[in-house]
């Protein structure tokens, strides 16, 4: 049987001696996201800055150039339009108007007399700045418990120096995921922190397999030098690796051509989450730990492998 090799089973790849280059790129990625994150900031959805969301459906195929227009000229602020699933279904979006809720009551029949007859008016919501605010502080509270969760757990099942180093590269890969919805202006809602939870539950997946390999090699080279355990470790589990990215990144792909606008921007971010945690777990977690003082036990003594 014929069997597919992404990755040779000989291939040896000097991973940690190049990890002073792999710093410096993860330190420069995670210093331009903070860096546009305070400054740019993010666009955010509907979910956390509050607004008006209609779903309408059209007779036929909607035009939604024309649709644009007609609202554009309303004066009511931002609006979005979006197809939303069908060629007949449209979302879309106002940006908070000010009043109060009848002020919000007024747009939406200001935009039902502008569309005119033909349209079908599937569902109105109003998110409140209250609520938007509660929605974006439970999006960094539940962001910020996996992560802690991630530590505790990793601290549990190895050594407290691999825990550190999950943590620490699932924090840029968290980072650079905000900075690249912040270069790019993408909308930031509540689906992109469940892509950011998964990209997390992801990430720490990887950074476990290598993990489970280095502490195995630990047990069985008692005697070979750190940096060359390490780089073997990545090497026995480059191709597990690889074959699992290729495969969800071919799944998100689908997801992000065909899936229509509604999940583009979680496709997205899933599909940069897999290309930077799959790179974070090899080129980020595991060379860290040549810095964290790693425990080897020659002879039944502990004694700590010195960073060369």
């Amino acid at each position: 049987m014929l069997r597919l090799r992404l990755v040779p089973a000989d291939i040896d790849i000097r991973f940690v001696s190049r990890r002073l280059v792999f710093f410096v790129f993860s330190v420069a990625l995670v210093v331009a996201s903070v860096g546009l994150f305070t400054t740019k900031g993010l666009n955010y959805g509907i979910d956390f800055q509050g607004g008006i969301m209609i779903d309408v459906r059209t007779e036929g195929p909607a035009d939604i150039a024309g649709m644009r227009s007609t609202l554009s000229d309303l004066g009511l602020g931002e609006v979005s339009l979006q197809e939303f699933g069908a060629p007949d279904d449209v979302l879309i979006r106002l940006q908070k108007q000010p009043g109060g809720e009848r002020a919000q009551a007024a747009a939406v029949e200001t935009v039902k007399a502008a569309l005119g007859p033909g349209v079908e008016y599937r569902r109105t919501e109003f998110v409140g700045p209250k609520v938007s605010e509660e929605l974006f502080w439970d999006g960094v509270y539940a962001v910020s418990a996996a992560i802690i969760a991630i530590l505790i757990y990793i601290w549990f099942r190895f050594e407290w120096q691999f825990g550190v180093g999950a943590v620490v590269a699932l924090v840029h890969d968290v980072l650079s995921t905000i900075g690249i919805f912040s270069l790019l202006g993408l909308e930031f809602n509540l689906s992109t922190v469940a892509a950011i939870l998964t990209i997390a539950g992801y990430s720490i997946n990887d950074t476990v397999v290598v993990y489970d390999r280095v502490r195995e090699n630990l047990r069985r080279y008692k005697t070979l030098p750190l940096p060359d355990l390490l780089n073997r470790s990545v090497n026995e589990t480059l191709s597990r690796t690889v074959v699992t990215s290729v495969t969800t990144l071919l799944a998100l792909l689908a997801l992000y051509l065909l899936g229509g606008e509604v999940i583009r921007g979680f496709s997205f971010a899933m599909i940069w989450g897999v290309l930077i945690g799959t790179y974070s777990s090899i080129c980020l977690a595991v060379p860290l730990l040549l810095y964290l003082r790693l425990p080897r036990r020659r002879g039944g003594e502990a004694a700590a492998e010195q960073t060369p």
